[in-house]
């Protein structure tokens, strides 16, 4: 059984793939060839923004946005501690300190109400991320953002393709910035990302710091980055993208079974009103987590944790001076955690597998 099916993908799209790749082989011109500006085209049309720039990372996106701002030492930028590291590795990478806000227990996502209690005179930003594939309240984020004078961008590395109100992830806020790494929901084969904005001026200083900070060769306004996507990456997302829709589909229908089939033994995620949801990963709460997630390996299902740690349970972290305690929800959601396997192909025999597994588990616990 298969935690995410890359495998089954490509064997789907094979043709198109190898097609694109062959493409660039014989064109070979591998950086910053032509998929790369068809590829910012198709995406802009897509999330409905003016700017699509592509990067080598997520990562990379949202450390070139700080960048652009001219985020640095001295600032401070409000994010949630429970989420991978990249979202408050890049804050410390320009010199800027993160500033963590607990979350909500029923989406995951950053609580709206603590985010003013977090602003200090040296907060310049925001960065929400919407954890496990959907998208945290943008209006109320963005109205606080409006009444602080303040920068936010949508960390929406696991949410590309989810919709809030009718609008696309990566649309809402000043910048949106998600990742193609292989798992998520629309993955290349290796690292990629990019960003997305209606700000002309603020489009142009991204690109440039992409690229070593040049708006023309040997022109070099600003300090910047090796931040370009391959052109490789590019074409295989691409040649991914026409299935893309339906896959998106598949994940909300896929996603929804599961919470009606598991809802009676444990907290399933719940959908914020206005939300679609990509289900980047399936995530339940359980109280005997790491003992159920044994229990079905045994039986040959895979499971994973997004996160054990919070960030600042992290030792790079230690000198923000936080402790144990200082964000109840994000703590114990980090000990009760445990995604299943999620992909568009898993079909229902599959996943009542998955299912009748945990609930005789819970069942007997």
């Amino acid at each position: 059984m298969e935690f995410i099916d890359l495998k089954k993908q490509y064997q789907l799209y094979k043709k198109e793939i190898d097609a694109a790749i062959q493409t660039v082989l014989d064109q070979a011109c591998f950086i910053m060839g032509p998929p790369i500006k068809a590829l910012e085209t198709t995406l802009a049309n897509f999330v409905g923004v003016k700017h699509c720039i592509t990067v080598s990372s997520g990562t990379d996106s949202l450390q070139i946005a700080l960048m652009a701002k001219g985020i640095g030492p001295g600032d401070e930028v409000i994010t949630v501690p429970f989420t991978w590291i990249s979202s408050s590795e890049i804050i410390g990478l320009v010199g800027a300190k993160p500033v963590f806000v607990d979350i909500e227990p029923d989406t995951y996502n950053i609580d709206v109400n603590q985010i003013e209690k977090a602003i200090t005179p040296r907060t310049k930003a925001i960065i929400p991320v919407n954890l496990f594939g959907q998208m945290p309240d943008y209006t109320a984020i963005n109205a606080i953002a409006q009444k602080h004078n303040l920068f936010v961008i949508e960390d929406a590395a696991q949410s590309f393709g989810a919709t809030q109100n009718g609008k696309q992830s990566c649309s809402v806020t000043h910048v949106g910035s998600t990742s193609f790494f292989p798992a998520k929901p629309f993955g290349c084969y290796g690292d990629g990302g990019a960003l997305f904005t209606n700000d002309d001026i603020l489009a142009a200083k991204m690109r440039a710091i992409r690229t070593h900070g040049g708006e023309q060769r040997h022109i070099h306004p600003y300090l910047g980055m090796n931040g370009r996507l391959d052109t490789l990456q590019a074409a295989i997302l691409l040649a991914k993208f026409p299935y893309f829709p339906s896959e998106v589909e598949a994940r909300s229908r896929i996603g929804a079974r599961y919470t009606e089939l598991l809802k009676d033994f444990c907290i399933t995620p719940a959908v914020q009103k206005g939300n679609t949801h990509t289900y980047a990963q399936y995530t339940i709460r359980v109280p005997n987590r790491d003992a159920l997630s044994a229990q079905l390996k045994e039986k040959g299902i895979p499971t994973a944790v997004y996160y054990p740690k919070c960030l600042h349970e992290q030792p790079v972290f230690a000198p923000l001076g936080y402790k144990w305690g200082d964000f109840p929800i994000s703590e114990k959601m980090s000990r009760e955690v445990l995604s299943l396997p999620m992909h568009p192909w898993l079909d229902e025999k599959t996943q009542d597998e998955i299912v009748n597994a945990i609930a005789g588990e819970l069942v007997h616990a």
